[in-house]
């Protein structure tokens, strides 16, 4: 087969590499791609969003299956324009990735619904949304709309700090248009967790679960980012957990998804809290997480395109799933001042040390003049992986140090949630 996977991040680097592993490829491409998938596809100079292009490059190159990565474009109906064209792709339409695509629009959906979720508003007007903020308990959580790259989501520990936030949002414009509607909802305290789940309508197949470390700096102190490091599988979170937020939550919505004429096929991504009341939703995306997909997929034992291509052809329910017992820890590796500004074209040393032990998922990387530099915030994803969690740890910040790049970040608890409650 030959495979186009659509997007520029660790994330498509993961998928890629999983793919890699599977006899039924031929050939694999990424369009646009970084310096690590330029490693293991052919790298395609056509952006996420040159729908028209992606697809003219997919019929002149006899692409079986396109695989699309990033939320934005999932959101702005890519899969639709694929399927107009016949050719077969993996990702939810445009109507299903409004669950991602809007807070609103999610939150609106479990409500009706009935799924655990924390108590918000919404509001398309400063001054009102301003006026029922001072009226609330802190901490809460302001929410922009729309997509923001991960970013869009503030958790307010004062009064100050909330008003703050719903100003830079609705008037200043931090996440742009983003921003135009919000969500203002309830603080949820307790334990995050993340289930990713392969949907094809009402069949869902959850995979293991990670845990995301969303704050800048350790301690969860910072401001949110995309991630900075993730680990699979979660031994300090009882399995009764875990299956209790696949029938509550996941498949719930699954099921009110059809009832709304938006069947999801695609991964499907809670992000949950467990609070002392049991789990509850935080948000849905519509694609794979970055970077819980580089911990969950390096435990995948199964094919992923036998699971893919089931999906497509509405036989998921057909496809057993296995995972391995072994487990992972990714460590981000971070321009210096992310999520803020930051320089680029900085040169990375340490790689094929770091890959030696690990694996090393590139996000913001770039060729040029034959080395490779920083191009991106998140720019290097590290994956140890072992017995358990104290082993895959270890070994990723071991090879996460080998790597080496002027103002490197990186958190050092990632996973340290784990080890102290085991």
């Amino acid at each position: 087969m030959n495979i186009l996977v659509i997007g520029r991040g660790g994330r498509e680097h993961a998928i890629l590499w999983s793919l890699k592993r599977s006899d039924k490829v031929k050939q694999l491409y990424c369009a646009p791609g970084n310096a690590g998938t330029a490693q293991i596809a052919e790298n395609v100079d056509i952006g996420e969003f040159e729908f028209d292009k992606l697809v003219q490059f997919s019929l002149d190159n006899a692409i079986d299956l396109v695989v699309v990565g990033p939320d934005d474009p999932l959101a702005a109906g890519i899969v639709d324009v694929f399927e107009a064209a016949k050719v077969p792709v993996y990702g939810p339409r445009k109507n299903a990735a409004e669950i991602e695509g809007s807070k609103i629009f999610m939150k609106n959906l479990l409500k009706k619904y009935d799924i655990p979720t924390a108590k918000y508003e919404t509001f398309t007007d400063y001054e009102t949304a301003a006026a029922y903020l001072r009226e609330q308990a802190i901490p809460i959580v302001i929410k922009a709309d729309g997509l923001a790259a991960g970013k869009g989501v503030t958790v307010c520990f004062t009064r100050e700090q909330a008003e703050e936030a719903l100003r830079d949002t609705m008037v200043d414009k931090s996440f742009g248009a983003a921003g135009d509607k919000v969500v203002i909802e309830e603080f949820l305290e307790g334990q995050e967790m993340s289930i990713l789940a392969f949907v094809d309508g009402e069949t869902v197949r959850p995979m293991t679960a990670a845990q995301d470390h969303k704050p800048a700096y350790d301690g969860d102190k910072g401001p949110n980012t995309g991630g900075m490091g993730t680990y699979s599988p979660l031994p300090h979170i009882p399995q009764s957990i875990i299956d209790e937020s696949i029938e509550t939550i996941i498949k719930p919505t699954a099921k009110a998804m059809v009832a709304e004429g938006r069947p999801f096929r695609g991964v499907l991504y809670a992000g949950l809290m467990i609070t002392k009341d049991g789990p509850k939703t935080i948000e849905f995306n519509a694609r794979f997480g970055d970077p819980e997909t580089q911990v969950v997929l390096p435990r995948l034992k199964t094919d992923l395109v036998d699971i893919f291509l089931a999906s497509i052809n509405g036989r998921l329910h057909d496809i057993d799933i296995s995972w391995s017992d072994e487990a992972a820890v990714c460590v981000i590796l971070a321009s210096g001042g992310y999520p803020g500004s930051y320089a680029k074209g900085l040169p990375i040393s340490g790689l094929d040390e770091a890959a030696a032990d690990a694996l090393v998922f590139h996000a913001g990387t770039a060729e040029k003049d034959g080395e490779i530099v920083t191009s991106g915030g998140r720019v290097l994803g590290i994956v140890g992986r072992g017995a358990d969690i104290a082993a895959a740890r270890a070994n990723a910040y071991a090879a996460a140090d080998r790597v080496q790049f002027e103002g490197k970040m990186n958190r050092t608890d990632i996973a340290a949630k784990a080890l102290v409650r085991v």
